[in-house]
């Protein structure tokens, strides 16, 4: 909504990159508090949120790409430049490039994932509010509570909307409270990863529904987003089932 906070000359300071840089701060203090509380390295959190960083730029570009194809066909700079992100594509490429990781650390991924997710979910609450800034991600127009972005945002101006961005901001920020509990507790941590799919899965299928930036396309009558949900909550539920079946056998 205001996005520019200060200008300099040419330079100028945006409420969207705060907001991710607040994020991406607070991953690492959550991230080296809980490791040093519960018996892992912090320095390797350190690495894996770098690494999670570069691997889930990548993979934010390549879907909002893949979701673009015609339009990045016809004009490729256009898509390679700093706007355009789709945040499925920096979860999945960021789970990947964590794996990788720890494969080549030799390090356990179920217990560093279990860890970091609910860090992914604070990180994810700033950045939906660094959104709201900016004004992407915005809602379907309504009659009831909304809110009006003025010219310049992303989001139509003059027209009352559904707050989506922070709608999210406090879904994401829930859903941290939850893994942050669930982890704390030695009987439920080792579901606090497949959690994270399943619960944000749930809450991105349904505010999707609201959402009013219709061009990241539609597949079977569901978005793009909507699609990948019902394959990412079916991922959590058999890491949750797969962890828990472990650990019976380990008892």
């Amino acid at each position: 909504m205001f996005n520019d906070w200060l200008r300099i000359g040419s330079f100028t300071i945006h409420g969207y990159g705060v907001m991710i840089a607040i994020g991406i701060l607070m991953a690492f203090f959550y991230g080296e508090r809980m490791a040093r509380k519960y018996g892992l390295d912090p320095n390797e959190v350190d690495n894996l949120v770098f690494v999670c960083l570069i691997s889930g730029f990548l993979g934010s570009k390549i879907v909002y790409i893949l979701t673009n194809w015609n339009a990045f066909l016809k004009n490729p700079m256009a898509y390679l430049g700093a706007d355009g992100w789709v945040v499925y594509g920096g979860i999945l490429g960021g789970l990947l490039g964590g794996w990788l990781w720890c494969k080549f650390r030799k390090l356990s991924f179920p217990a560093y994932a279990n860890l970091m997710l609910p860090a992914v979910a604070l990180a994810q609450g700033f950045g939906r509010i660094g959104c709201f800034f900016a004004g992407c991600c915005y809602g379907k127009e309504t009659t009831g509570l909304g809110v009006v972005f003025p010219e310049g945002s992303l989001a139509p101006a003059g027209v009352k909307l559904i707050p989506t961005q922070l709608i999210s901001s406090f879904g994401d920020f829930v859903l941290f409270y939850i893994l942050y509990k669930t982890y704390c507790n030695e009987k439920t941590r080792s579901m606090t990863a497949g959690l994270y799919l399943v619960l944000y899965a749930v809450g991105r299928f349904i505010i999707e529904y609201f959402r009013g930036d219709e061009a990241r396309g539609f597949l079977f009558g569901l978005s793009t987003s909507q699609f990948i949900s019902i394959f990412m909550m079916i991922a959590g539920l058999i890491v949750i089932y797969v962890s828990r079946n472990k650990e019976k056998k380990a008892g």
